[in-house]
């Protein structure tokens, strides 16, 4: 990994990618998603500040356990301006984020548990298939497929809905 000077404070794009590991590409993403922030030179260059390292290891650390960068974006607005996200703030965060990780790790065993019996009947029905209609409140109530009908139980042009 590049070492840079302790005399330099602020980091091209290239810099700043070679150590944080970050493609060019996810770091112009960051930055036009309002993660990160850069001053542009006279050339019109990018210029980052050093702090901007700890920032995007917190990106990529919150992606890596699949916290969506909108939810990233909440909590570095919560920061006061320009600071970076020490370990208090990622413990803090972190354990906001638990309850979040949790459900979706649930959700991922049913879907886990329901995998082999859908692809197994080869069917994919909505009746039945957690896969291809979860949390379907129909499904409950009838069987099939169906097509959705206007208020009063009639297709477009007054014929009665298919039940098929």
């Amino acid at each position: 990994m590049p070492q840079i000077p302790e005399k330099i404070h602020e980091l091209t794009v290239g810099q700043l990618a070679a150590r944080s590991g970050a493609a060019v590409s996810a770091l112009h993403f960051y930055e036009s998603k309002g993660l990160i922030s850069s001053r542009r030179t006279p050339g019109n260059q990018r210029r980052y500040t050093r702090d901007t390292l700890r920032r995007v290891a917190f990106i990529r650390a919150a992606q890596r356990v699949g916290i969506p960068l909108a939810t990233i974006r909440g909590a570095l607005a919560e920061l006061p301006e320009e600071r970076t996200p020490t370990r208090d703030d990622w413990a803090r965060l972190s354990e906001a984020w638990r309850s979040e990780l949790d459900e979706r790790i649930q959700q991922l065993n049913r879907l886990r548990d329901h995998l082999t019996d859908c692809i197994g009947c080869g069917c994919l029905s909505l009746a039945t298939c957690v896969l291809s209609n979860p949390d379907d409140v129909s499904g409950d109530r009838l069987t099939g497929s169906r097509l959705m009908t206007e208020p009063g139980g009639t297709r477009r042009g007054g014929r009665p809905g298919c039940e098929g």
